[in-house]
C-alpha cells in the first residue's frame, strides 16, 4: 500500500510517516520500492505503527525507539532489554504518582482531604 493508505489507516499524517522514515524508525522490512521508486508499505506496518504510537504515549522518544528497531545499529539484546526495563520502571513511578493523586482527589470530593480550598 502507498503512504497515503498508511496515513489513513493509522491516523498519522504523511509528514509524520516521512519523519519516522528519516529517523530510521520504520524498519526496511516494511518498505519496498515499486518500478517508479514509490514506497510500497506492507500491511504489517499498520500494527507496527500502532505499537509505535503506544510507546510514544508512554514517553519513549523517537531516538529511543529508533535504537530499539534499527537493525543496522547492531545493539545487543541486553542493551535493548535494559532500555525497556528502564522505561517500565518510569511507567511504574508515574502510575504510583497518579494513584496517589487520584486518592487525594477522591478524598477531596468526599470532604476528607485537608485541602485549603473547598471544591
Amino acid at each position: 500500500m502507498k503512504i497515503n493508505d498508511v496515513s489513513k489507516l493509522t491516523g498519522l499524517p504523511i509528514s509524520t510517516l516521512r519523519f519516522y522514515e528519516r529517523k530510521n524508525l520504520i524498519p526496511n522490512s516494511f518498505v519496498k520500492r515499486d518500478a517508479n521508486n514509490y514506497r510500497i508499505f506492507s500491511v504489517e506496518i499498520v500494527e507496527f505503527l500502532d505499537d509505535v504510537k503506544a510507546l510514544l504515549s508512554v514517553d519513549f522518544s523517537i531516538e529511543e525507539l529508533s535504537l530499539l528497531v534499527n537493525q543496522q545499529l547492531n545493539l545487543s539484546y541486553e542493551v535493548k532489554k535494559r532500555m525497556v526495563e528502564q522505561k517500565i520502571k518510569e511507567i511504574d513511578d508515574i502510575q504510583r504518582r497518579l494513584s496517589k493523586s487520584k486518592k487525594f482527589l477522591n478524598a477531596t470530593l468526599e470532604g476528607k482531604a485537608n485541602f485549603k480550598t473547598k471544591c
